[in-house]
Protein backbone atom coordinates (compact mmCIF):
# COMPACT_ATOMS: atom_id res chain seq x y z
CA UNK A 1 0.00 0.00 0.00
CA UNK A 2 1.07 3.74 -0.55
CA UNK A 3 1.82 6.57 1.83
CA UNK A 4 -1.40 7.72 0.30
CA UNK A 5 -3.33 5.22 0.75
CA UNK A 6 -2.48 3.93 4.38
CA UNK A 7 -3.19 7.44 5.95
CA UNK A 8 -6.67 7.21 3.97
CA UNK A 9 -7.41 3.73 5.35
CA UNK A 10 -6.47 5.27 8.86
CA UNK A 11 -8.60 8.81 8.36
CA UNK A 12 -11.30 6.07 7.13
CA UNK A 13 -10.99 3.94 10.52
CA UNK A 14 -10.82 6.96 12.13
CA UNK A 15 -14.15 8.36 10.75
CA UNK A 16 -16.05 4.92 10.23
CA UNK A 17 -16.45 5.79 6.48
CA UNK A 18 -15.65 3.68 3.37
CA UNK A 19 -12.34 4.69 2.15
CA UNK A 20 -13.19 5.36 -1.15
CA UNK A 21 -15.41 8.56 0.08
CA UNK A 22 -11.97 10.08 1.21
CA UNK A 23 -9.51 11.50 -0.96
CA UNK A 24 -6.31 13.70 -0.66
CA UNK A 25 -8.14 16.65 -1.58
CA UNK A 26 -10.41 16.17 1.78
CA UNK A 27 -10.51 18.60 4.33
CA UNK A 28 -10.90 17.45 7.80
CA UNK A 29 -14.16 20.18 7.99
CA UNK A 30 -15.73 18.14 5.10
CA UNK A 31 -15.55 14.90 6.60
CA UNK A 32 -17.03 16.37 9.24
CA UNK A 33 -13.94 15.71 11.82
CA UNK A 34 -14.54 17.29 15.79
CA UNK A 35 -11.79 17.25 18.44
CA UNK A 36 -12.98 13.76 19.56
CA UNK A 37 -12.78 12.14 15.78
CA UNK A 38 -9.04 14.17 15.12
CA UNK A 39 -7.32 12.69 18.65
CA UNK A 40 -8.77 9.02 16.99
CA UNK A 41 -7.38 10.03 13.96
CA UNK A 42 -3.97 10.67 15.52
CA UNK A 43 -4.14 7.68 17.31
CA UNK A 44 -4.74 5.37 13.91
CA UNK A 45 -1.95 7.02 12.56
CA UNK A 46 0.09 6.52 14.70
CA UNK A 47 -0.29 3.02 15.21
CA UNK A 48 0.03 2.73 10.76
CA UNK A 49 3.16 4.34 10.77
CA UNK A 50 4.36 3.45 14.59
CA UNK A 51 5.07 7.29 14.91
CA UNK A 52 4.80 9.72 17.39
CA UNK A 53 2.57 12.63 16.24
CA UNK A 54 3.65 16.11 18.11
CA UNK A 55 0.33 18.00 19.47
CA UNK A 56 1.62 20.87 17.49
CA UNK A 57 2.30 19.10 14.36
CA UNK A 58 -1.64 17.30 14.73
CA UNK A 59 -3.39 20.47 15.11
CA UNK A 60 -1.42 21.85 12.01
CA UNK A 61 -3.16 19.38 9.56
CA UNK A 62 -6.42 20.21 8.04
CA UNK A 63 -6.78 18.45 4.94
CA UNK A 64 -5.84 14.69 4.31
CA UNK A 65 -3.38 16.22 2.05
CA UNK A 66 -1.50 17.64 5.03
CA UNK A 67 -1.23 14.31 6.31
CA UNK A 68 0.08 12.73 3.50
CA UNK A 69 2.79 15.63 2.92
CA UNK A 70 3.62 15.93 6.69
CA UNK A 71 3.93 11.85 7.04
CA UNK A 72 5.87 11.90 3.69
CA UNK A 73 8.50 13.87 5.69
CA UNK A 74 8.96 11.93 8.54
CA UNK A 75 8.54 8.55 6.50
CA UNK A 76 11.46 10.06 4.00
CA UNK A 77 13.35 10.82 7.17
CA UNK A 78 12.88 7.90 9.35
CA UNK A 79 14.12 5.87 5.67
CA UNK A 80 16.89 7.59 5.18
Amino acid sequence: MTLEQRVIHAIARACHVAPSEITPSSTFEELGVDSLTGLQIVFELEEEFQISIPENVAASMRSVQDVIDRLGEVVGVANA
